[in-house]
């Protein structure tokens, strides 16, 4: 991970003692990951409170005897509430990873648009679609509640589509919300791995532009400037084979690009494959994860060792992440299995925000300027510094024209799905389905907005009349 604390930058003396974390979604299956990192480490003392808010508040109960049984010399106190009125008050950091719908909303997610002869995936295409459609008004609801009971907090965003779910809430919050995902710091840490370079906490020979789940690295250069190890990468498929991405999209289409896409432009560039790989599946992700973490709760609840049985179902789980893009005997690598991707870009920017100590991370932040052919609203992920003010985004190079149009294209899209969220507007979501590019079929548009209507029956019952 570029950045980290791994001995990569210097760990910084906190200054944010007494400074309490609020983590909505608090049962959440990566709430260990965050408390482990403040627990012991370079983070450890950053908050001095946890507070854990679930609205299912047994799901939080087990995961705080996860937390309980972790080691660590600087542990926070736990606190679990169901209320935002009970967990908000005196927050100075809000993290929220909510998962709008549940397990069963996923499927669901997966399963209509399959119905529909479209892409079954969580964030990508119909079925992110259909996630946004729920997660938005639930986020706009914790924004509005930081707004009344905890202005001056941070909110830093996992809660997916992570770029619609920043932009949606940035109405509210302004600046004060900043959206995270591992993907793509993941992605430039494998890069560089793979290309002999130590990038260490700096991102400025690190040249990275898209959209949560949609993006480009484009140039990876030395700290202080020297050659482009990049355009030497993409031409040895040896060092291509020794990383997830390198393998994934292969070095025909790689030296065709000329960058290294995210992972999940697989979904765009392999489509046909992606689709006829899902549909022939025994099982969606979606149903995988809810068949590995049926019982997990109730075990947690119940174990001696909850923390053994939680990082046996973590390994589990992150094993079969992108299942779809490997071949049937194609394991993941230890590396991408170990975690600490995720926690630390988030207790980063945390520590950023209440020290002071400025960070440079990939970060899903208002365009602004940036990128001149998206609007100044959009919400876009690139490299951007952060500190007690907030993130900026770092200069960029100008879009190549095929960036540029997928990016417009998907950006519209989320733009109308923001807009069919949070004004209950019917039409808006229909041009959303209509116009993404996996979606080849006004028809198509059409059967998958009644096929999700019918299954979440307050999508339906809300459009404004």
């Amino acid at each position: 991970m570029i950045g980290t604390d791994d001995g990569s930058e210097p760990a910084v003396p906190s200054t944010g003692n007494g400074a309490t974390l609020v983590i909505v979604g608090g049962g959440g299956f990566r709430v260990p990951l965050v408390y482990r990192a403040l627990a012991a480490g370079p983070f450890a003392g950053l908050v001095s409170d946890v507070v854990l808010l679930d609205a299912l508040p047994a799901r939080a109960h087990a995961m705080a005897r996860v937390l309980a049984a972790m080691p660590g010399t600087a542990k926070p106190s736990l606190r679990v509430e169901s209320r935002l009125e009970d967990a908000l008050p005196g927050a100075h950091i809000v993290f929220a990873a909510v998962r709008s719908g549940g397990a069963d909303g996923r499927v669901l997610d997966e399963r209509v648009a399959l119905a529909a002869g479209l892409l079954g995936q969580e964030t990508v295409g119909a079925g992110g679609i259909s996630y946004a459609l729920r997660s938005i008004p639930d986020m706009m609801r914790v924004a509005e509640g930081m707004r009344a009971l905890a202005p001056e907090a941070w909110l830093i965003n996992f809660t997916n589509p992570a770029g619609m779910v920043t932009e949606a809430v940035s109405a509210v919050l302004g600046q004060r919300v900043i959206g995270i995902c591992d993907s793509a710091s993941g992605l430039v840490t494998r890069a560089a791995r793979a290309a002999g370079l130590h990038l260490g906490a700096s991102l400025e020979g690190v040249d990275y532009v898209g959209l949560n789940h949609l993006g480009w690295l484009r140039g990876l250069q030395e700290p202080g400037g020297g050659p482009d190890h990049l355009p030497a990468l993409l031409s040895d498929p040896q060092r291509l084979g020794a990383f997830e991405e390198g393998r994934l999209f292969g070095p025909d289409l790689l030296r065709t690009l000329g960058a290294l896409p995210n992972e999940y432009l697989f979904y765009y560039y392999f489509h046909r494959e992606a689709l006829r790989s899902i549909r022939t599946a025994d099982r969606t992700r979606g149903e995988i994860l809810r068949d590995q973490q049926g019982d997990l709760y109730p075990r947690l609840t119940a174990a001696a060792d909850p923390l053994a049985v939680w990082e046996d179902a973590r390994r589990e789980r992150e094993s079969g992440y992108l299942a779809e893009a490997r071949a049937a005997d194609e394991e993941r690598d230890e590396a991408d299995l170990a975690g600490g991707g995720y926690e630390q870009v988030a207790l980063r920017v945390m520590r950023a925000l209440l020290t002071g100590v400025r960070a440079e991370l990939i970060l899903n932040v208002r365009n602004g300027t940036t990128l001149p052919g998206l609007p100044e609203d959009a919400v876009v992920e690139v490299p951007a510094g952060v500190d007690q003010q907030g993130a900026v985004p770092l200069p960029a190079r100008p879009l190549a024209e095929h960036q540029l149009g997928l990016m417009a294209a998907v950006k519209a899209v989320e733009q109308d799905t923001i807009r069919a969220a949070v004004h209950r507007d019917r039409d808006a979501a229909l041009r959303a389905f209509a116009g993404h590019p996996l979606i080849d079929s006004f028809h198509a548009a059409s059967a998958v907005l009644k096929g999700y209507e019918a299954v979440f029956p307050s999508l339906g019952s809300t459009w404004s009349r």
